[in-house]
């Protein structure tokens, strides 16, 4: 091999180093994302109607759930920031596990709490049985994992089912934006999250019509709510 082809052969040789280099970087920027995006969401980007549709919405007949773990802020004020991090996410990965097995989407993290969106054949039914074993898991969460305090992990949830908009929402100038579900149905449900107490899993009485044979469920009664002008009979998911 003469000097030319050597420099031919090298020159190759790094051009191959530095495909291999992009794909690795693309392949860990990748599992990096999944990290922060849902793979709902992701699937969603990667097909070619993307790019065309990134502002547009639709009308889907779905349950969100709003999951809230009552009490963290105690933790957070007498724990180190990272103690209380590590604890928020082992509670979110208990969770997640359930809605994921439920064929749930993890739309956000707000704070200590999680909104979780079922659709398709049975989402109401879907959602209430991940909510239940979700409220059972988190409850089993050994204490010793609570910093050494007292504390002991419980939630607090608010179901709701009907039609709501779902697609991306926020600002195409800042380039930011945010693919979930807004509503009437999604705003009673983080009211009906909001009204529960501890270990309390509540839904309206229209939602309780369609999973009264399938769920053990306790009416508390009528309760009012921001920009409602009729109250509300809500019941309590038992199991």
């Amino acid at each position: 091999m003469d000097f030319k082809d050597l420099e031919i052969t090298i020159e190759r040789t790094m051009v191959h180093i530095a495909h291999l280099k992009n794909t690795m970087k693309a392949i860990q920027e990748n599992d990096i994302l999944k990290m922060y995006v849902d793979e709902t969401v992701l699937n969603f980007m990667g097909g070619q109607e993307f790019a065309n549709s990134l502002l547009e919405n639709e009308i889907i007949n779905g349950t969100v759930a709003f999951i809230d773990i009552c009490g963290f802020t105690s933790i957070s004020e007498t724990q180190p920031a990272n103690k209380v991090v590590e604890l928020l996410n082992d509670y979110f990965d208990v969770m997640v596990k359930e809605i994921i097995d439920h064929n749930g989407i993890v739309d956000k993290f707000l704070g200590d709490a999680v909104m979780a969106v079922f659709k398709g054949d049975y989402h109401l039914d879907r959602a209430i049985e991940a909510c239940v074993k979700i409220r059972n898991a988190v409850e089993l969460i050994s204490t010793e994992s609570s910093a050494g305090t007292d504390y002991k992990p419980k939630v607090s949830i608010g179901i709701n089912s009907g039609e709501m908009v779902s697609g991306n929402i926020g600002s195409s100038t800042l380039k930011r934006l945010d693919f979930t579900v807004i509503g009437d149905v999604v705003n009673v449900a983080a009211r009906l999250q909001a009204s529960a107490g501890v270990g309390q899993i509540l839904i309206a009485e229209n939602n309780y019509e369609i999973i009264k044979d399938s769920f053990s469920c306790n009416r508390i009664g009528e309760i009012n709510m921001k920009n409602k002008k009729i109250p509300i009979v809500i019941y309590e998911v038992l199991n």
